[in-house]
Parts: C-alpha cells; structure tokens; sequence
C-alpha cells in the first residue's frame, strides 16, 4: 500500500492512501464511527443495498475499462432480497473492480476510492460526511500548498544555476564583436541542450505540441525534473570550461539525468518534497 495519511473526525481515525487512480479512503475506519466491534457488518449490510450496488456498477463503468457488466447486473437483481449477501471481496473478484480494495493483515481493511466513500460516509451519518469532505479538503489544501512551495524553491534553484550556464557560454562560447541576436541564438542553442538532456525535446518542440498551455517547457515540469536540472545546469557550466563539444555534452547530460531521475523517482525521500 502506497503512503498513507489520516485525519481525524470526531475522535475517529481515518486512513487515506494514494492509490493508483486517486485517493482511496479507509471504509473500515468509517465504519469505527458507527460500531467500533461491527465494522465488517456494516459493509456488508451497506453492499446489500440496491443503490449502493448501482452506484458501485456505474462508478466502475465510468472508470474502469476492465470492468465486467454482465456480473454487476447479476448483483443489481439480487440486491434486496433477504438471501443476498455481498462481501468487499466478492465484489471485486467477480466484477474487477478497482472503486473497492480489500487489504489483509495489520494495516488492512476495505478501502474505496473518495467518491465511492464519501457516499458510504453519508449512509452512516450525514453529519459524519460533511465532516469528512471538511478535513480531506483541508489534508488536500494543505498539499497543494506544500507541493507549491517545493516546486518554486526548485524552480528558483534552477534559475540560480541557470545564472551560471549562462556565464559559462559568455565567457567560453560567445566570440568578440557579434550581434545581440546572434548571442540570443547561442543561449537558446545551449538552453536546448538541457532541454534535450532532460525532456528530449527542445523548447519549441514543446511549444509546438502544447499550443494550450502558458509558460514554457520548464514551467510545467515536475519536482524532480527540476532537481536534475538545476544539477545538469551546473555540470554543463563546468562542460563548457572545459571546452568540450556541444555533442559530447549532450550525451553526458542526457546520461546523467536519467540516472539521477531514476534515483529521484525511486527514493521515498523525495517525496518529503510533496
């Protein structure tokens, strides 16, 4: 199970992780505020019901192209009656669903994604829904905010740096007696060799194929791209002191970035940064 993060409602604890589609919310946990002993029956009594069954159905079809209608009609006739029983994993293992995950062992329960639970959240307690809604905005907000702030340092990082790639062609590339635009053309030249170091397109490419957005490649790009390109800036820097071909740099650069944002990507610590 990915990181996971709680909050606390009414003096109940409830887990939130980041699943592979969204964030998924602990139906266990919210069921802790109705019966603390019972939590299993009360899912199951919630999976009866014939909306819930059709809420299921039609979330997943919304969402998830592996879905298997012809199961979740086979639930939707027998919803109601008095023999129908429905358990979190018969659910999912019938239809392949991905709205609900059931996890075993220590830090196990049912979760289900946000929308989904916060309609199992109102089946319990209306009250109880809006306090939840309240506090996962608030969880959200606060990430954002963080992400925000994590994202401008590095951005700033990366213009810093820049600063001294910008230096290093002035003083290494750049001839005598040129034209301002002819200098404007050796400083995107090099800028484009970072850009295709790290994103594998040059500036205008991007351009080209996002005609949508505002900003520029590097305004839209991740934490971890950021780090390496303030890293690569400085190592292309010292490249150009040492008078090595604009060719040959490429290829180190472009090397050293997928290293690095390999080992970025697969470091939890990184992600203190989110």
């Amino acid at each position: 199970m990915a990181k996971s993060k709680t909050i606390n409602i009414q003096g109940t604890e409830i887990t939130i992780f980041r699943g592979d589609i969204d964030d998924y919310i602990s139906l266990t946990d919210i069921a802790r505020h109705k019966d603390v002993s019972n939590t299993d029956t009360i899912i199951q009594n919630w999976l009866r019901n014939r909306n819930t069954i059709e809420l299921l159905g039609f979330w997943e079809q919304m969402y998830n192209v592996n879905f298997k209608p012809l199961e979740f009609e086979g639930f939707r006739k027998q919803a109601g009656l008095n023999s129908f029983v429905l358990t979190p994993k018969r659910w999912i293992e019938s239809t392949n669903a991905i709205g609900i995950i059931s996890k075993s062992g220590r830090y196990g329960g049912t979760f289900a994604h946000k929308d989904i639970a916060f309609e199992f959240a109102s089946w319990i307690s209306i009250e109880f829904k809006l306090y939840i809604i309240k506090e996962f905005q608030r969880l959200k907000d606060d990430e954002n905010d963080r992400l925000k702030l994590s994202w401008n340092l590095n951005r700033t990082l990366s213009k810093l740096n820049y600063r001294i790639h910008t230096d290093a062609i002035k003083e290494t590339i750049i001839p005598e007696n040129i034209s301002k635009g002819q200098i404007q053309q050796i400083y995107a030249s090099e800028a484009d060799v970072l850009n295709m170091a790290l994103f594998n397109k040059t500036a205008r490419q991007w351009s080209d194929e996002n005609p949508t957005l505002n900003g520029n490649i590097r305004d839209h790009a991740t934490i971890e791209q950021l780090l390496v390109l303030a890293n690569i800036e400085s190592m292309n820097a010292e490249f150009i002191r040492m008078e090595l071909p604009q060719g040959e740099r490429l290829l180190k650069l472009n090397q050293i970035a997928i290293t690095q944002l390999k080992s970025l990507v697969m470091n939890a610590n990184t992600n203190l940064l989110k």
